[in-house]
């Protein structure tokens, strides 16, 4: 299965290829105009009136075989099953539960407020304090201007 996928992708490359070339090769609908007035278009590769024939229905095959390559890869696609189909989440490994968490003490956020200041640390005159109880919901702790 997997080497008639990559056979049918190099046809459809090599396809587009070439349809890109016979596409800028092809005359636009409006040159001919210059050949009635003198240019040198009749002068072509193909002739004066034999490149619009052949150029036009052999892009018109390969258009038709790229289509057919492009409907085929999208039905192939279609069925091979990813490795993992399904939710992301249902994919995912059962974390271990962690442990529960206590909130720390609001004069713990606080720096410096919620423990003693140890004696070699700081001057021994003034005795080690705590910071006061401040609200749960943290909004006493944004400074004002």
């Amino acid at each position: 299965m997997n080497a008639l996928l990559t056979i049918v992708l190099v046809v459809q490359i090599l396809t587009a290829l070439f349809m890109i070339g016979l596409i800028l090769l092809q005359h636009g609908k409006g040159a001919d105009m210059g050949a009635a007035f003198g240019s040198g278009a009749s002068g072509s590769l193909f002739g004066a009136t034999g490149s619009a024939n052949f150029l036009s229905r052999t892009t018109a095959v390969l258009a038709a075989v790229f289509f057919v390559c492009t409907l085929a890869l999208a039905y192939f696609s279609n069925l091979a099953q990813p490795v993992g189909s399904g939710s992301v989440l249902e994919r995912a490994a059962p974390a271990a539960p962690a442990a529960p968490v206590t909130p720390p003490s609001p004069a713990s956020q606080i720096p410096g407020g919620g423990t003693p200041v140890p004696a070699q640390q700081g001057p021994a005159t003034t005795p080690a304090t705590t910071a006061p109880a401040t609200p749960a919901s943290g909004a006493a702790q944004i400074p004002t201007k």
